[in-house]
């Protein structure tokens, strides 16, 4: 069986008491600073408030379990829109090569938009699964002749709207 190696910074002091503390401390005492509720110039009591109130939320489990789920989902997030971005960046255009078309930036976006997903699906491990849960089910086939078909008559709609102007 092979030992998984863990840094000192996946210690549980860090991951269950300094980091948690960390974040609390320094979101309380950046809203205490900004919206100056204790007074203007009082540093030493917002950062004591904040301090005390970090220490009040590392003491209890199950916020502490919260906001590390959340902060892992904002990480995964950002990631994701960079991504995304970085891919819109490339098919939208630069100085030198753009995209005059409209509609052919929209073409561009939804496939971006596409290959994000797929990326975060084949990422997360849930490509499998989704995919069954999509196209192998006894409601799939009339449910994407549904879909399909709805999408011939909006883009014909569309069409229509657009060469009546």
């Amino acid at each position: 069986m092979a030992s998984e190696t863990l840094t000192f910074l996946q210690n549980w002091v860090f991951t269950k008491f300094a980091f948690p503390f960390l974040l609390v401390f320094f979101v309380v005492f950046g809203i205490l600073e900004k919206t100056k509720v204790l007074g203007e110039g009082k540093k030493q009591l917002d950062a004591l408030t904040a301090f005390v109130i970090a220490l009040i939320f590392v003491s209890v489990a199950y916020p502490v379990l919260v906001v590390n789920n959340l902060v892992l989902f904002l990480t995964v997030a950002i990631i994701v829109v960079f991504v995304a971005l970085l891919l819109w960046g490339f098919v939208s255009g630069s100085e030198k090569v753009e995209i005059k078309s409209t509609g052919l930036k929209w073409v561009f976006g939804i496939v971006v938009i596409f290959t994000v997903i797929i990326a975060v699906l084949w990422a997360t491990g849930t490509k499998n699964s989704v995919f069954d849960f999509l196209f192998n089910q006894s409601w799939s086939g009339g449910f994407w002749t549904n879909v399909l078909f709805i999408i011939v008559v909006a883009v014909a709609l569309a069409v229509v709207i657009k060469s009546s102007k």
